[in-house]
């Protein structure tokens, strides 16, 4: 075998890197919203109890949060904190896939909070057919493959 072709190596890392596709990226889409779903809800209810509490005692509570906002500030740090400290989220852990870049090495921040705040966006996943991945991949340069 030719010394390009170890496993070790750059090249065979780079040629034998396979992408995941669109299936698993779907599941690991649902399992992520319901665990930040599950985050949101919890936060959202002690919120509610603190307003509830503060309200019977006639104190004003301002920091009543809505669940829509609240929703999509956890889907930002959730996946901003998994995929830079663990470069795995809970979906693509039960998938066995992970986040790397184009040449196969670890993202870096300034990609994580790429693809973090890009997943924001409502049109992201609609670029699958003309990119043939999703926005957030594409602008942060970066793949997600199997383990």
């Amino acid at each position: 075998m030719p010394g390009f072709l170890k496993p070790d190596t750059f090249f065979y890392k780079f040629a034998y890197m396979n992408k995941v596709g669109i299936g698993t990226r779907v599941i690991n889409f649902l399992i992520d919203t319901l665990v930040v779903f599950l985050i949101s809800y919890i936060i959202s209810k002690i919120n509610q109890y603190y307003a509830e509490q503060f309200k019977l005692r006639n104190v004003p509570f301002k920091y009543y949060f809505n669940f829509g906002y609240l929703f999509f500030a956890v889907l930002f740090f959730y996946y901003f904190l998994t995929e830079l400290f663990f470069k795995r989220t809970v979906g693509k852990i039960m998938s066995y896939t992970k986040v790397v870049t184009s040449n196969n090495t670890k993202p870096g921040f300034f990609q994580i909070l790429i693809r973090s705040l890009t997943r924001l966006l409502i049109i992201d996943m609609f670029f699958i057919p003309f990119l043939d991945k999703t926005l957030h991949d594409y602008l942060s340069k970066t793949e997600v493959v199997e383990i």
